[in-house]
């Protein structure tokens, strides 16, 4: 087995590998339709493309609020027509994923329109993919690996957390293996997407907090990421402003159209700047926490975050600093290793105003090896984080959030 130090350095030089490469590949952002109201202007975009009949992926509670009726509607007067598939739950599995493609397949749809949450659009880029690639889901796992551009999809999130609009990337679930892995292509893309802040309006309180600590787990990794540049530091230090303006507000009166429409932007930029530059632990560690325990994404990040940063602080304390200050917690001549501090503590003060727990209630002694060696392999070949942990610390770190025994 290789020394640890050793260990970091080789994949600190495949990261800078990565970084270099990844000037190279296409990146792109949809055509975007912003506003309260946006979503029906992409009804009449995809119209306008010649697009006659629609697969649109969902999620069963959205169909039953009638949230999607004020599109549809828009849809049939613009001639388009349409099935919806409702059968998306959250961490999307591969049978999910088959079930919509063999629906899209069955009804002859031609592009695909997600309406939903972060599993929603990544179980329609999938179902997109899979659509013009005959390879089983798992072969496409990693970089770059769909070798057929997808089927059209247009995207309208519902929800200010995963910035799938614009994201290269599609998690899935894989039950029968206790995993959940990444499909990475720029192909995965949207054409075309709106963020409208209006359809977010009614999203209870704890998932308006839970998706929210996820866009901002989103611009910190990618803001203390090795491999940021000038254009991922703008859109994170922005989404984290906007965030901190705006997220308490948003889940204390969730028909604040402003503020809905401002975390929908912020999420938009916080996908913007870890598409480029990545992210980190807290990922990694919440991917596992969906795998195997079927914590909601954004609720395992928030849990993590604070813990990860910590461990962090010593190797990214100016970077957390400066998050620090466009968070409004600059008060005067604060070293950056307070403002550090100052803002990890920010962070778990938005947790526990928000209800969001300290520990990972189904988290087991038993499963923490396991879980180790799935984090660490997925940290160390994607992630440029700051600071790596051991085994050993990685195992310590997890045992931080076991639930607390009587």
């Amino acid at each position: 087995m290789l020394p640890f130090a050793l260990k970091v350095f080789i994949f600190q030089v495949w990261q800078f590998l990565l970084k270099w490469s990844s000037k190279l590949l296409p990146f792109r952002t949809p055509e975007m339709f912003t506003g309260p109201g946006s979503s029906l202007q992409l009804c009449d975009h995809i119209a306008k493309t010649g697009v006659k009949k629609l697969l649109i992926v969902t999620d069963g509670m959205l169909v039953k609020i009638g949230l999607l009726k004020p599109m549809q509607e828009k849809l049939s007067k613009l001639g388009v027509n349409f099935v919806v598939y409702d059968g998306v739950l959250p961490n999307p599995t591969i049978a999910q994923i088959e079930t919509g493609l063999a629906m899209l397949k069955k009804e002859g749809c031609t592009a695909i329109l997600a309406i939903g949450g972060g599993s929603s659009i990544d179980a329609a880029k999938v179902i997109a993919a899979r659509a013009r690639n005959p390879i089983p889901i798992t072969w496409m796992a990693g970089l770059m690996r769909v070798v057929i551009p997808p089927l059209t999809l247009y995207a309208v999130p519902t929800t200010a957390g995963t910035g799938g609009v614009v994201t290269i990337a599609a998690v899935v679930s894989d039950p029968a293996t206790t995993r959940k892995f990444a499909i990475m292509d720029t192909a995965l893309v949207p054409k075309a997407a709106a963020l409208d802040g209006a359809l977010m309006t009614g999203l209870p309180a704890a998932i308006t907090a839970a998706t929210g600590m996820d866009a901002l787990t989103h611009a910190v990794e990618a803001y203390i990421s090795r491999n940021c540049t000038a254009k991922t530091d703008q859109e994170a230090l922005e989404a984290t402003r906007l965030i901190m303006q705006n997220l308490p507000t948003a889940v204390k009166n969730g028909a604040n159209v402003e503020a809905r429409q401002a975390m929908a932007q912020a999420s938009f930029k916080a996908g913007v700047a870890f598409t480029i530059a990545g992210v980190g632990y807290v990922h990694a560690f919440a991917h596992n926490f969906g795998a195997y325990y079927h914590v909601p994404h954004g609720l395992a990040n928030a849990i993590t975050m604070p813990h990860v940063l910590d461990y962090s602080k010593g190797n990214c304390a100016a970077r957390l600093a400066k998050l620090a200050e466009v968070s409004g917690l600059k008060k005067g001549n604060e070293t950056d290793a307070q403002l550090a501090d100052a803002f990890i503590a920010k962070i778990r003060q938005m947790n526990a105003d928000f209800g969001i727990p300290t520990q990972i209630d189904k988290l087991k002694e038993s499963d923490i090896a396991a879980i180790v060696q799935k984090a660490q392999d997925e940290t160390f070949w994607f992630y440029a984080v700051p600071r790596y942990m051991d085994d050993t610390q990685c195992a310590s770190f997890l045992r931080q959030l076991l639930p607390k025994t009587a």
